[in-house]
């Protein structure tokens, strides 16, 4: 990532409550309604030789169900028949059936090695969608959801990739090939008659599953939020020149030290490995109060330059061990100091440390630590007990990262990293611009725009959700996080039943004091449980503005969050 800015995310003081007091929890009732599918979703599951933690996020942390950002009361998924089923809600309490508008012509039960299908909406007339066999397909839809006979056509279809597609000019998905996590970009031109060609075509390779893809809506870059990096391939088609990256790597390949040195308070003894062929009269060694060379026969000089210290020259030798090393001693002119270095400069040597060195460098370091956890209990300031942290202040990931790519020279322009601001999920707020995503940020949950057409701001705080970096580190048994595009509330599911919802704090109607302190409050933030009628695991996820989708293997439920405008 050589040349790459490294920038820091800029939260807005305005948008923090340093005074928030938690969450109370409500009894109120949350409207629930339920839909029974006709078919079971088509869930891909986790075979025995898929067991690693990123087997796990691709596939047991998949989101089934998929919200049409540009029409929020309708969600699609697609059940084990291929078909893709739409519920579009238009009252509430009179829910109709979910209904097929597509059907993928491929039988996703003969493929046992099949992805999780997925569907996005590129804009209000197209839709693209994987079938998780290798097959992508551009389709338009027309308006979505206004009508019963809504179906949906083909108008581009490609073979052996799992792609995703931002818009018509890009197309963005992973494939996983034995760990290694994959994206593929294809640049399309619109032919005309339902014809499109493919201008070029781009693989960008990682080895742990993204937790945030984005696509620029310029189509001039991507960004990725991920564990370890990614990087852009080379293909058959269009050979890349090879990046910085690369280089740096060949030139910082290992190599043996030149020479091996070590010193004690009054000299310094250099071991230089030379050919088998040379002799004593091939040697040349010249010493000098503050500079040394060495030369082999009448090549240039092995090792020369100026001495870190001076040494008494008169007094150095050397001579040539039955190994076929040459051994030099200095004696270094002022006995005591140390030498951080041999040569001044010169990187090509390695220290060697004795065992007495190292034995007083670990006494010197003793006061530092100690065996056992608190040897001062009367200590003003005991050290830190590693056992009393809580579980929400541990992280996995501490090097994840946040990375935006060019989409012409296909480097890394800019790099965030994240550190122990943990992901925690995505959210669509205008389907125009890019998704935004959630990572904590001390107990708080931050929601970020990005914004590609504002290199000094492209990353905007757009909304904070108090505590809830603290909350959802408590839910063990979590499965997928959301919220609603207008921040009124955040929700988290567990993997079986329960819904936890957290509203924004909101005005009382009421009056209301602090028992401790005495004073008026004026809003309260709540928290709602929904507990779902339903004991086969959860699926799906989504939030909007109004109500929360679950879906399960066999049902899809709808909880009414809050009443319309």
């Amino acid at each position: 990532m050589a040349g790459a800015a490294h920038c820091s995310l800029r939260t807005k003081r305005l948008l923090l409550d340093p005074k928030f007091e938690g969450y109370k929890l409500s009894l109120e009732p949350l409207a629930c309604y339920q839909l029974g599918l006709d078919a079971a979703v088509a869930e891909v599951k986790l075979r025995d030789d898929q067991y690693t933690l990123d087997h796990m996020r691709a596939f047991g942390m998949y989101n089934y169900l998929h919200l049409d950002s540009w029409s929020q009361d309708n969600v699609y998924y697609v059940d084990q028949f291929g078909r893709v089923m739409n519920l579009s809600v238009t009252l509430d309490t009179a829910l109709q059936k979910p209904r097929e508008v597509f059907r993928l012509p491929t039988d996703l039960t003969a493929c046992d090695n099949r992805l999780c299908a997925s569907i996005h909406f590129s804009s209000s007339t197209w839709v693209t969608l994987s079938d998780g066999t290798g097959r992508l397909y551009l389709i338009k839809s027309g308006k979505r959801g206004n009508s019963a006979s809504e179906k949906w056509e083909v108008s581009c279809a490609i073979t052996y990739l799992e792609l995703n597609i931002y818009q018509i000019i890009l197309t963005l998905a992973f494939l996983m090939r034995i760990a290694q996590f994959l994206f593929f970009f294809f640049f399309f031109n619109f032919i005309g008659d339902h014809r499109y060609e493919i201008l070029k075509r781009r693989f960008l390779q990682g080895k742990s599953v993204p937790h945030y893809a984005a696509i620029e809506p310029s189509g001039d870059g991507l960004m990725i939020v991920s564990y370890k990096p990614f990087k852009f391939m080379q293909d058959e088609d269009d050979k890349l020149e090879e990046n910085d990256d690369a280089k740096a790597t060949n030139e910082m390949k290992v190599v043996d030290p030149l020479y091996y040195w070590q010193q004690t308070e009054d000299d310094v003894t250099v071991t230089v490995h030379i050919p088998q062929d040379v002799t004593k009269d091939d040697i040349k060694v010249r010493f000098s109060p503050d500079n040394i060379c060495v030369t082999l026969k009448d090549q240039p000089p092995l090792v020369e330059g100026k001495l870190y210290s001076s040494v008494d020259h008169e007094s150095c030798t050397w001579i040539i061990r039955e190994n076929k090393s040459l051994e030099i001693s200095l004696i270094k002119k002022n006995e005591g100091p140390r030498w951080p270095e041999l040569i001044v400069g010169d990187t090509r040597g390695e220290f060697i440390m004795d065992s007495s060195q190292c034995s007083e460098i670990t006494e010197s370091l003793m006061h530092l630590t100690s065996e056992v956890m608190n040897p001062n209990p009367e200590k003003e300031n005991p050290p830190c007990n590693a056992q009393e942290l809580e579980e929400c202040d541990a992280f996995l990931e501490d090097s994840a990262s946040l990375c935006r790519f060019d989409g012409d020279t296909l480097k890394v322009t800019h790099v965030i990293n994240l550190g122990s601001n943990q992901y925690l999920f995505s959210v669509v707020v205008d389907p125009r611009e890019m998704p935004c995503f959630c990572l904590r940020h001390d107990v708080d949950a931050l929601l970020w725009q990005p914004h590609s057409d504002q290199p000094e701001n492209m990353w905007e705080h757009i909304a904070t959700f108090n505590a809830l970096g603290y909350v959802q580190a408590s839910k063990q048994d979590k499965k997928f996080m959301a919220c609603a595009p207008d921040y009124s509330y955040a929700a988290l599911c567990e993997c079986l039943r329960r819904v936890f919802i957290y509203r924004q704090p909101t005005p009382l109607s009421t009056v209301l004091y602090n028992r401790k302190e005495g004073r008026q409050v004026g809003q309260v933030a709540k928290q709602l449980v929904a507990t779902l009628e339903a004991n086969d695991p959860i699926l799906g996820f989504q939030a909007t503005s109004e109500r929360l989708f679950v879906l399960t293997t066999k049902t899809l439920f709808l909880i009414k969050v809050n009443s319309g405008n």
